[in-house]
């Protein structure tokens, strides 16, 4: 058995299958990328792993399967599951999934090839575990998959703590002690037991928290979609594929981006912190409904037009559309009355917390300080936005003000 000591749940002891697996290759690249990708030009502290995720996602799993009844080989099958659930990310997490999606077709939780070859493969088979049950629980397919990745999994448990450990926000605080506990299985559903939700709640509220104020804080948003663009001049301009660039690490990136002439552009100002400013930064009833459903194609249209009507050279406007607001957690269950029941249907929370959610949604057009004001003028103008007042950029400071004094330097 081994025993590590760990920042958010003190010390995890990992023996059998996940002692030998910690070790290989894959499992020991996740130490160079970072949980929260760029979130640390925001949190100077969030510089936390995926690789230390992996190991709170594993001991919460174990805890749960303890409290399950859980054993034998169905208990190591998960135990794997957990600790290899995000061997298949990129660099800087999920900042550039999209990107490499859109060439492979394949997201960070498709890890079948990645399990049934070299290390991993051998540890697994060594082990007795086929390699393609493992990656299905990480897909989060069947019953036991739900822990991995589902509406209650451990996953979501450990990353909320952490991440607001790492951060220094108090909004990811849960219990997860007690969510664990409170698992069981009704008809090969994950739920809360009976009297538990409030407890489902917290897993809302701190999700709901923690995005406008960590994970779609302006400054982070700006950071990455600077990324993505860097990241898409990789692929389109240099020899690098999507395929090598989803095995990268955080390091090899920045030296990929640093050393050729058509990304340094961009990395020399994600090095420096000299990032884009706000040109627009537009409400949800402000934006026409199509540009909320464009592509990527489409989105690229409108910035070449963008850039065509402010007179700036194309790479100096980012449009950054997020897609509509959901809260995935609302289908949480739990008992009631002795039925199971959606947390959306049975707590008041829900409607309020989308009603936040919807309120906080912003698309986002980014430009050098020096353009920002004709690029916001031609954004206006392209995009057909409806906003009243002054340009966005006379007030962009103002915008989010009382939230912005919380959670760090936001004046990016």
């Amino acid at each position: 058995m081994k025993v590590i000591k760990d920042s958010v749940h003190d010390h995890i002891q990992i023996d059998g299958v996940a002692r030998d697996l910690i070790d290989t290759p894959p499992l020991q690249r996740l130490r160079r990328i970072k949980q929260l990708g760029t979130v640390s030009l925001v949190y100077p502290s969030a510089n936390h792993t995926r690789f230390e995720h992996s190991l709170g996602v594993y001991h919460l799993a174990c805890n749960a399967l303890e409290h399950l009844g859980v054993e034998g080989k169905q208990a190591e099958r998960v135990e794997a599951a957990a600790v290899l659930h995000d061997v298949g990310h990129g660099p800087f997490s999920h900042n550039l999934e999209s990107l490499t999606y859109r060439r492979t077709g394949r997201y960070h939780d498709d890890v079948h090839g990645l399990l049934a070859d070299g290390a991993v493969g051998d540890v697994l088979r060594d082990h007795d575990l086929e390699p393609d049950n493992v990656a299905d629980l990480v897909a989060g397919d069947g019953r036991f998959g739900q822990l991995v990745s589902g509406e209650l999994d451990v996953d979501r448990m450990d990353y909320l703590v952490r991440d607001a450990h790492h951060t220094g926000v108090p909004y990811g605080t849960i219990d997860h002690g007690r969510l664990v506990r409170e698992l069981s299985f009704v008809d090969g559903e994950l739920v809360l037991a009976e009297g538990n939700v409030q407890t489902a709640e917290s897993l809302l509220v701190a999700r709901a928290l923690m995005n406008p104020t960590v994970y779609s804080h302006s400054v982070a948003r700006i950071s990455k979609a600077m990324l993505r663009r860097a990241g898409e001049q990789l692929l389109e301009q240099t020899e690098t594929d999507a395929a090598t660039l989803q095995r990268m690490d955080d390091h090899d990136l920045i030296v990929a981006l640093r050393r050729r002439p058509e990304t340094s552009e961009f990395s020399r100002r994600l090095d420096h912190r000299n990032l884009y400013k706000r040109a627009v930064w537009a409400e949800i009833d402000d934006v026409p409904g199509g540009i909320i459903e464009s592509d990527h194609d489409a989105i690229r249209e409108f910035e070449r037009e963008i850039a065509e009507n402010a007179d700036v050279d194309p790479e100096a406007v980012i449009l950054d559309v997020p897609s509509r607001p959901s809260m995935t957690e609302s289908t949480s269950r739990v008992m009631v009355n002795g039925e199971v029941r959606p947390l959306g249907q049975q707590s008041p929370l829900v409607d309020a917390l989308r009603s936040a959610q919807y309120s906080q949604w912003r698309l986002g057009v980014y430009s050098p300080a020096a353009s920002s004001e004709q690029v916001g003028r031609a954004a206006l103008n392209v995009l057909g936005l409806d906003i009243d007042g002054p340009l966005v950029s006379d007030v962009r400071n103002s915008i989010y003000t009382t939230l912005d004094q919380f959670v760090g330097d936001s004046s990016e």
